[in-house]
């Protein structure tokens, strides 16, 4: 059996606190990094990326020892790492263009060939007409699709990206996420996604690794995840349906052969998605516009927050959030048979073509 493509076990010693992770990857991997603040989340992402040094362990990448096991430690100028954060951080007295072709430059390739492969990324990412402006001409989501042009210039074997959307406004975060995931679908490296959304996990990743107090709390994929979450912090944050089919025009075939509707147009394999309190529940079977009804029994049903959750056997295991006032009214206990409706319009839908 080969090695892994990143095999690393990472110990970083602070007061009070000690990151032990161990973390391997195959090839065209995207791993979604979760957890409460404080868990060491970033810490794992500057110790691969080389800015922070291990006390222990050891990081190899793509059969090069990066740190550990008795070799020379590689800074992270050395590492063929490309990385994203929160704020995109590119070089203020710089174009979009130089910003870009900077760390082929940094690596000898020669500047025209550099420009070429910048201006073929940011065509890449939607914004070649942004090509000469400078960092503070640039939206938000403009700065960060720069950044992320950036970090795959240089064809880097591990790209780590730490919370690169959470800074952007809801909309734009959307849509900056379905454009990262296709690239992420193509990239044929390691890819480490930091984040705080479940959409990040649930749509973009391929496995999640949960940190909870410098430890590893969980692993799997997205489903195995979501479904039995072992910490309360993942219980909360994936706290939503997710529901994978084929998808034709609007029209999504669900693996039980269950057909579900939605707003949005796609073709292929995709992740249908929408949030618990889209989820509205019955007990006569509903009458309503809404396209998308299941008919199932609940399971559990507790306090969430200022709502009811309840947690259904229909649809792989449905989730909804309801008024205490609804769950009284409709007198909804264990075992209670209920209509669950969800409108086409508030269901997003991630992959496909």
């Amino acid at each position: 059996m080969s090695d892994p493509f990143l095999d690393a076990h990472a110990v970083v010693r602070r007061p009070g606190h000690t990151l032990d992770v161990r973390l391997t990857a195959e090839r065209g991997d995207v791993i979604a990094v979760i957890g409460p603040n404080g868990a060491g989340k970033s810490t794992l992402v500057r110790a691969l990326a080389g800015i922070v040094p291990l006390d222990d362990g050891q990081v190899t990448c793509d059969g090069d020892i990066w740190e550990g096991d008795g070799a020379d430690r590689l800074d992270a100028r050395e590492r063929r790492v490309g990385m994203v954060f929160q704020q995109e951080l590119l070089f203020p007295h710089l174009t979009a263009l130089a910003n870009v072709a900077f760390g082929p430059r940094a690596r000898g390739v020669p500047r025209r060939d550099a420009e070429r492969t910048a201006t073929e990324w940011l065509t890449r990412l939607g914004v070649e007409d942004l090509a000469a402006r400078r960092p503070r001409q640039l939206s938000g989501g403009q700065a960060q699709r720069v950044s992320i042009a950036r970090a795959l210039a240089t064809e880097p074997r591990l790209l780590l990206l730490d919370e690169p959307l959470s800074s952007l406004d809801v909309g734009v975060a959307m849509a900056l996420r379905v454009e990262l995931g296709k690239h992420l679908a193509a990239y044929d490296g390691v890819a480490v996604l930091v984040t705080h959304d479940a959409l990040d996990a649930m749509t973009v990743a391929n496995r999640v690794l949960v940190i909870d107090e410098g430890r590893v709390a969980q692993e799997g994929t997205p489903e195995e995840v979501a479904q039995r979450p072992r910490t309360d912090h993942v219980a909360r944050l994936v706290g939503l349906n997710v529901l994978r089919g084929t998808s034709s025009g609007t029209t999504i075939r669900l693996s039980d052969g269950a057909v579900l509707v939605s707003a949005t147009a796609a073709v292929g394999e995709v992740d249908a998605c929408f949030s618990p309190t889209a989820v509205t529940l019955t007990v006569d079977e509903p009458v309503g516009s809404a396209r998308n009804r299941w008919r199932g029994t609940i399971t559990s049903i507790a306090p969430h927050g200022a709502a009811v959750r309840v947690h259904l056997d229909a649809a792989s295991g449905l989730i909804a959030d309801i008024t205490p006032a609804s769950a009284a009214q409709l007198r909804l206990v264990p075992g209670s048979r209920v209509w669950a409706t969800v409108k086409a319009t508030e269901i997003a839908v991630y992959g496909g073509g």
